[in-house]
């Protein structure tokens, strides 16, 4: 057999002044063996983590009913159209202590208690995203990506007697080294797209001078390479573009309006002026990073716990922490539930995004499994058992049911066995005391 198409290597980027521009996974970057024979290449596999903080309204989270065709509750109903790509895991617990909310985010990922300190003495352990990023990390320009929405926090609302690090990420390398969270979206923007074969900070300075965007920078190449695409690849070609143009502008209108409005506190210059157009630039850019495959590691704060932001555009003027001790009140119930719930309906358009993106054989939402949860669960409770989780995408394994385990399943058990689905097992995690059984027959 004589085989003439040329394939497209996988790494292929887009340079100009300035930037560089990695390409999606496009047909003709499949080997030209695996075409003729009518197979696609081994899908990538991608973990995402999305926290949430200050506890959970279990009431309006649980489903009633357990195994397939379970109910979606109140915060949970803006997933009902993702059902086949999600599950619900009830019944897991953390590790109790001192410190509830430092305690919360840094045993979310690391299975390990933060330690009471006064910042010189931090012990926690490494999460289990940078025990994927150290293998994924190998075939990528980043083993792994770091967002927030909020600053962070070094001498403020945080645990009393704890170190703010604590409360500032989920994302730990080691026992003692707290990794931050990005949440200024030109950051990460340049951070993914900046140009990586230089450090002369005068050639930036030069494209910024000439107010050109990254895709004015990369036009000419970006056209000679369509040239030699296929009519599906070019309409691929053509839709990436576009969404990386429409994050350039977001990010430049929200730092264009920073200049003229009164600004935010501990907000960097560039952030959009609601949660809501933060939260989903972030994710947007956070699908780009995996459509091209810069990383295949990401971990995504949308709060960093005791935070007191507010929520006027949904109708909840009061802060979230405080609130978030209800007492049982009917009126901050109710406020927290709307809370939870539009952080999911967020989430709910992230997943969207990635089930419209096609990649190989499938959607970004075909092959990524993607947590997401808090480190409590009734907050008025600081209660660390029973804690609100669920999976999503096809990476996971099955979806489209809920599975309660018993109530002795530490949350480091899941991570484990997610680790082995992407190809990074390890022996032990935090308190971790074996596997979870994620497939539904052994569940």
């Amino acid at each position: 057999m004589i085989i003439t198409r040329k394939a497209i290597p996988r790494r292929t980027v887009l340079r100009g002044l300035g930037a560089s521009l990695a390409l999606p996974l496009l047909d003709g970057m499949v080997p030209a063996f695996a075409a003729i024979r009518n197979t696609a290449a081994a899908p990538v596999r991608r973990l995402g983590v999305v926290y949430v903080p200050n506890g959970m309204m279990m009431n309006h989270w649980t489903p009633r009913t357990e195994g397939a065709g379970f109910d979606f509750p109140t915060v949970m109903k803006p997933l009902e159209p993702f059902r086949r790509h999600v599950q619900v895991l009830s019944g897991m617990h953390g590790v109790d202590g001192e410190g509830p909310h430092a305690r919360s985010s840094t045993r979310f990922l690391t299975g390990v208690g933060a330690k009471p300190d006064n910042g010189s003495d931090l012990s926690a352990g490494v999460s289990m995203d940078q025990l994927a990023g150290r293998v994924l990390g190998r075939e990528t320009q980043l083993a792994t990506l770091e967002l927030a929405l909020d600053g962070r926090d070094f001498a403020g609302s945080c645990d009393d007697g704890f170190s703010c690090a604590y409360t500032n990420t989920i994302a730990w390398a080691g026992d003692t080294t707290p990794l931050p969270m990005e949440n200024d979206p030109r950051v990460v923007f340049e951070r993914l797209f900046g140009d990586s074969g230089s450090t002369d900070p005068a050639i930036r300075k030069a494209r910024l001078r000439k107010d050109a965007s990254l895709l004015d920078s990369v036009t000419e190449r970006a056209g000679a390479l369509s040239r030699e695409l296929g009519a599906g690849d070019r309409a691929k070609l053509r839709q990436y573009l576009e969404a990386v143009r429409d994050i350039e502008r977001r990010i430049q209108m929200a730092e264009a309006q920073s200049g003229r409005e009164l600004p935010v506190v501990d907000q960097p210059a560039g952030i959009p002026g609601t949660f809501g157009e933060h939260a989903k630039l972030m994710f947007d850019l956070q699908a780009l990073a995996y459509e091209t495959d810069l990383t295949r590691v990401a971990t995504f704060m949308m709060g960093r716990e005791i935070t007191g932001r507010t929520y006027a555009e949904i109708g909840v003027p009061d802060a979230h922490h405080p609130i978030s001790h209800h007492q049982r009140d009917p009126a901050k119930l109710a406020k927290l539930t709307k809370i939870n719930q539009y952080h999911v309906q967020l989430f709910s358009e992230f997943l969207a995004r990635l089930a419209a993106t096609p990649d190989g054989d499938g959607t970004l939402l075909d092959h990524s499994m993607i947590v997401y949860g808090a480190g409590m669960a009734d907050s008025n409770a600081h209660a660390s058992e029973n804690l609100p989780i669920l999976l999503a995408g096809g990476g996971a394994g099955t979806g489209g049911r809920h599975v309660r385990y018993s109530p002795d399943t530490p949350l480091a058990n899941l991570h484990l066995s997610l680790l082995d689905k992407l190809g990074v097992p390890v022996e032990s995690l935090g308190h971790a005391n074996g596997r979870l059984p994620l497939d539904p027959l052994a569940a």
